[in-house]
């Protein structure tokens, strides 16, 4: 069968197993009997079956290698998860594994590729939706995964992320605590939720429930990214919230921008208007002033969710759902306390 491309059907039958049984020997994903095993590669021998990758599978039974899906789409702040990204690849270097970077939104079309080239052991995901299209291929591949971020349902996967809802709703308590009545979000570019992006929604979600839980009266926006958005959408708020005395930005972007608008409109931080902030830790130190934040934490998601993917190439259970619990940091944005 020299003179054309033989399938990994062709090998399946002619060993008597199943394609998925062929893929399993070729990749080591799943322990297969001797006899089983021998007779698929007898069969890949014979018939001069070449997988994409396929020696290298076949010397070593993993690729050493994970994909990090990340596409780069409108709304989502390139600085921020970069530092997830690069978090990724230090966490897989430790388990002496590469990383692929995927970045083109090719949604179930570019995993299946990477997937089926035999390339990657397994993938991590980002920029998870509620409804995410990728989740049922997720759920069929034999690959396993992890999501950096959860979908509406979670039943045969593997996420985990920070507690976003919990992060939301520490903020409003930080402000309440300090006797604000009036709070507003400022959270992400509204592209971001109209795709029904996990981590905005559900910050939202647990802001708008704090605010009612604790008495408070509140408005959760979206925020673009530029000066000229964010000075014209903190003018209207002001302008319909005289009384609005706390604000949470749920935007790195956005985080000095809102901070000069409020200048620009003679509000002063934190004597006028308290400031919170969800970001990593840098981009709050280096505000003016120094906000009070819950940190973004890239590095242990990172940590956990390359972990958990190890976990699962070993053929252990990895639990559906890991929500690591926010932690604030009070700095000078929120060091006035009203009577």
């Amino acid at each position: 069968m020299s003179g054309r491309t033989v399938t990994i059907t062709e090998v399946a039958r002619h060993a008597g197993v199943a394609v998925s049984t062929v893929s399993y020997v070729l990749s080591g994903k799943r322990a297969i009997s001797a006899d089983t095993r021998r007779r698929v590669l007898d069969s890949v021998r014979v018939l001069g079956y070449h997988p994409n990758a396929g020696a290298r599978a076949l010397a070593s039974r993993r690729a050493n290698v994970i994909a990090l899906v990340l596409p780069l789409r409108a709304g989502m702040h390139v600085p921020v998860l970069m530092q997830f990204a690069t978090s990724v690849v230090t966490a897989a270097r430790q388990y002496d594994h590469d990383v692929l970077l995927l970045t083109a939104d090719e949604g179930s079309d570019g995993i299946r590729r990477a997937a089926a080239s035999a390339l990657v052991d397994g993938l991590v995901l980002m920029d998870v939706e509620l409804h995410d299209p990728r989740v049922p291929l997720l759920r069929r591949l034999a690959e396993p995964s992890v999501l950096i971020g959860f979908p509406a349902d979670t039943t045969g996967l593997t996420c985990v992320d920070l507690d976003f809802a919990r992060a939301g709703a520490l903020c409003v308590e930080h402000l309440a605590e300090r006797g604000h009545r009036e709070v507003a979000l400022l959270g992400a570019p509204a592209v971001v939720y109209e795709r029904g992006t996990g981590f905005a929604r559900r910050t939202r979600e647990g802001f708008t429930e704090a605010v009612a839980r604790h008495g408070l009266t509140g408005v959760a926006l979206p925020c673009e990214e530029t000066f000229e958005q964010v000075a014209a959408t903190v003018e209207g708020l002001l302008a319909e919230r005289p009384g609005l005395t706390g604000l949470v930005v749920h935007n790195e972007a956005a985080v000095n921008h809102v901070l000069g608008a409020l200048r620009q409109h003679g509000r002063r931080v934190p004597h006028d208007v308290a400031v919170v902030a969800i970001c990593p830790d840098d981009i709050a130190e280096r505000s003016s002033p120094a906000l009070t934040s819950v940190l973004i934490p890239a590095e242990e998601v990172a940590r956990q969710a390359v972990r958990l993917l190890m976990d699962k190439l070993e053929g252990h259970t990895a639990p559906e759902g890991t929500l690591l619990e926010p932690r604030m940091t009070v700095r000078d944005s929120t060091s006035v306390v009203r009577s």
